[in-house]
């Protein structure tokens, strides 16, 4: 992550001045709600991707798998 974009959002005041009284820094807490979130939603997708390959690939026995990498290795 060499370059940066700025992000803004709009909170209440009462929320910004708690927000100071304790001494949070919004930049870290958005910074880490926002790479969760991105982090979870990566996850949710990767899920759906196995789910819809999961009939597929439980035609493949797991010596062909095996024997299908040996072979390829051998060609290369």
């Amino acid at each position: 992550m060499g370059r940066y974009s700025t992000v803004s959002t709009k909170i209440p005041e009462e929320l910004k001045a708690k927000m100071e009284k304790l001494k949070i820094k919004p930049s870290k807490v958005l910074r880490k709600a926002i790479e969760d979130e991105v982090k979870k939603r990566e996850a949710q997708k990767l899920k759906l991707e196995v789910d819809r390959l999961k009939p597929i690939l439980s035609k493949v026995s797991v010596e062909e798998a095996v024997k299908s990498v040996r072979e390829d290795r051998e060609h290369r």
